[in-house]
């Protein structure tokens, strides 16, 4: 009984609808979004009561809200809080310069800087690192750390302070940190490589007969220690096939001194199982001339590492970019 009513009540209503329909249209039609609720929220409710008679027709009241069909005067504003294009809600790639936590800082990387990183790689690659000078080779790493700055003026300041490629990475830490611009970052990138640089000289004695393969000790003692501001002692422990088994640290000292213990270093190397040992330390002036002290500990860590037959082959002291050797000298 109550679908009979609510359908003759449609049918009565019919003439109705199409009026109510044409002024839909009409306030759809204006320039301006205003709607008219009370005319539709009807039209509405006679299209529901005549819903039984006949299937819904998808253009009645317009476009199904799938896809709503909406006038240019009262589609909504898709940027509600800025200008189209301009607020957090534009679509598209953010304009050049922008993150998306806002405009990227400004500063000396413009355009032409990444074309000249671009060049500096090409020729690395094509013609190897001697192509490239000390201040270039620092500009790379630097760059790879900092790749918002320009890092051709922090490459030139290095090279200022420290001389060359090799006295930068070498720096300490304290004095690197020191550099306006650099900060933790580029201090970081800096001792990596130096790191890397001493990794791979080691792995050129480490398990090999250093006896056999000398110059290439040399070179790695002198990477390691030619550059050090303080006085440092260390022990290189050999097995019974001089092949290196360990470098160690035996104490760091002040720039002309550095305590060492000769037991200490005998019981390391009973510990290590080494049968024989070099000494190596390195003098912050420069100068590897030994001094009476450096001889007279010498012979102190020979002779107590004798009592238990192990060997002392050398004592080697480090300069800059020198070396000298005890056994060659005829100090041992």
């Amino acid at each position: 009984m109550a679908r009979i009513t609510r359908t003759r009540r449609g049918l009565n209503d019919a003439p109705d609808l199409l009026a109510l329909i044409d002024r839909a249209r009409a306030v759809s039609a204006r320039p301006e979004p205003a709607l008219d609720c009370a005319v539709l929220s009807r039209a509405a409710d006679v299209g529901a009561d005549l819903s039984g008679l006949a299937p819904a027709s998808p253009t009645l009241f317009g476009p199904p809200p799938s896809s709503p069909a909406w006038p240019d005067a009262a589609r909504p504003d898709p940027a509600p809080f800025g200008p189209t294009g301009s607020g957090p809600s534009s679509s598209g790639p953010p304009p050049s310069g922008t993150t998306p936590f806002g405009t990227a800082q400004s500063g000396p990387t413009a355009a032409g800087a990444d074309g000249h990183r671009s060049r500096m790689r090409a020729r690395l690659l094509a013609a190897g690192p001697e192509s490239l000078a000390d201040h270039e080779m620092l500009e790379m790493v630097l760059f790879l750390a900092l790749p918002r700055r320009d890092t051709k003026p922090l490459a030139r300041l290095l090279l200022t302070r420290f001389g060359s490629f090799a006295g930068a990475i070498a720096a300490p830490v304290t004095e690197l940190s020191t550099l306006d611009g650099l900060g933790d970052a580029g201090v970081a990138a800096l001792k990596l490589v130096q790191a890397a640089a001493l990794r791979l000289a080691l792995s050129e004695v480490i398990n090999r007969p250093v006896l056999a393969n000398w110059d290439r000790l040399m070179a790695y003692l002198t990477a390691s220690l030619s550059r050090e501001r303080v006085e440092q002692f260390r022990v290189l422990f050999l097995d019974t096939r001089n092949r290196l088994l360990a470098d160690e640290a035996q104490g760091r000292g002040t720039v002309n001194h550095t305590p060492v213990y000769p037991r200490e270093v005998v019981k390391r190397a009973l510990e290590l199982h080494a049968t024989a040992l070099i000494l190596v330390h390195n003098h912050p002036s420069g100068d590897p001339t030994p001094s009476a002290a450096d001889i007279d500990m010498t012979r102190e860590i020979g002779t107590a590492a004798a009592a238990l037959s192990i060997a002392l082959h050398d004592h080697v002291i480090i300069g800059n970019e020198r070396w000298l050797s005890f056994r060659r000298e005829g100090l041992l």
